[in-house]
């Protein structure tokens, strides 16, 4: 391993012990094999996916068996690297893919590799994650950060990936009008890249009115609160959306989208707040609407690179909480007791507000 700075003994880890117990220990720094660098942790975000194995220890068949790192939205400096990777890494700033595909298998080759069945993938058990003062990943899963980009918005290109691929899955392009329920973290990056992508009507529905502001202050065309107003009033004698994403993972939003669909309009499940929905079979047979969902993403960190770094997506008014390794627990639930939270940022190396070094 060459290493740029001193010797690195022991780190601190915050490990889901048990469903609503977060401990913080120390262990091992870790060693990069040889195609793998060794990364200084210092912006993870908090995603629905680590709330939700703090609650309940399990999301689907993916079950927490034991103790468990969590975090996935990553950002970090490049300290060390294994002996293939290029020692001019060391001191980059980087921004982690966190899933590891195996890069034979069938998925892989046909370019979605986000469906391998091999997937390794941070926090997603067995896998630990992020919140660790260092982790290793390899070398071609991490990303050059621009000088313009902070680590805080580092971390947050792994949710504007998954807005990224649902909007490509969709269909969004110029003069498409789209409808976004849900203007969650993915929700309100989703809308931006419809707008940077040429949408034409960028519509974003939800029930925190606070949300809805920063929607419309990031891009949206229009925002609705449906605590007052419901969206078949809101599409009453318009055309109905061409592009529909679903990201609050309810059930009865979910529906209320679907009926406004146009014709031919693409849905695409983004949310999941159950193992299932209903559909209104009628509308999508009648309509001929095309229903799927998105897993993950694939190829998508230089879009999000790019489409930062030019101003076409803004991400910095969406982190919403700055917290240490030690307030992980607080981080996990702020959006409980705070309306206005959207994304929290943990930093486990120290370093506050993601700065650059």
């Amino acid at each position: 391993m060459t290493s740029g700075g001193q010797p690195l003994d022991a780190m601190r880890v915050a490990i889901l012990a048990e469903p609503g117990s977060i401990v913080v220990e120390s262990r091992p720094v870790p060693t990069p094999a040889g195609d793998e660098v060794l990364i200084e942790v210092r912006s993870v975000g908090v995603c629905g996916s680590d709330t939700h194995y703090y609650d309940h220890g399990r999301i689907g068949d993916h079950v927490v068996t034991g103790p468990l790192v969590l975090g996935h939205e990553s950002a970090g400096v490049i300290v060390a690297v294994g002996s293939g990777v290029d020692t001019k890494r060391v001191g980059e700033r980087v921004a982690i893919e966190p899933g590891v595909p195996c890069r034979s298998c069938r998925e892989c080759l046909a370019g979605r590799y986000n469906l391998c069945p091999d997937m390794v993938f941070h926090a997603t058990p067995p896998v630990d994650g992020t919140l660790a003062e260092y982790v290793t990943h390899p070398s071609v899963f991490t990303f050059a950060l621009p000088d313009g980009i902070s680590f805080d918005e580092g971390a947050m290109l792994e949710p504007l990936s998954v807005g990224i691929w649902a909007c490509r899955r969709a269909g969004a392009a110029p003069g498409t009008r789209v409808l976004i329920t849900g203007a969650g973290p993915v929700g309100q990056l989703a809308a931006q890249v419809a707008v940077a992508f040429g949408a034409t009507e960028v519509v974003v529905a939800d029930v925190n009115s606070h949300r809805l502001d920063v929607a419309a202050s990031l891009g949206a065309t229009e925002v609705v609160d449906v605590t007052s107003r419901s969206l078949s009033d809101v599409y009453a004698g318009r055309p109905g959306p061409d592009v529909i994403l679903e990201c609050s993972g309810h059930e009865g939003s979910t529906a209320a989208a679907i009926g406004v669909a146009a014709p031919a309009a693409r849905v695409v499940l983004i949310g999941m707040g159950g193992d299932t929905v209903g559909l209104p079979l009628g509308v999508v047979q009648g309509r001929e609407l095309w229903v799927t969902g998105v897993f993950r993403y694939a190829n998508t960190w230089p879009t999000a690179i790019d489409l930062v770094a030019t101003g076409r997506v803004t991400l910095a008014p969406l982190a919403t909480g700055h917290f240490s390794l030690d307030e992980t627990e607080a981080a996990l639930t702020a959006a409980r007791s705070d309306p206005r939270a959207i994304k929290s940022i943990i930093h486990p190396a120290g370093h506050p507000k993601g700065v650059n070094p």
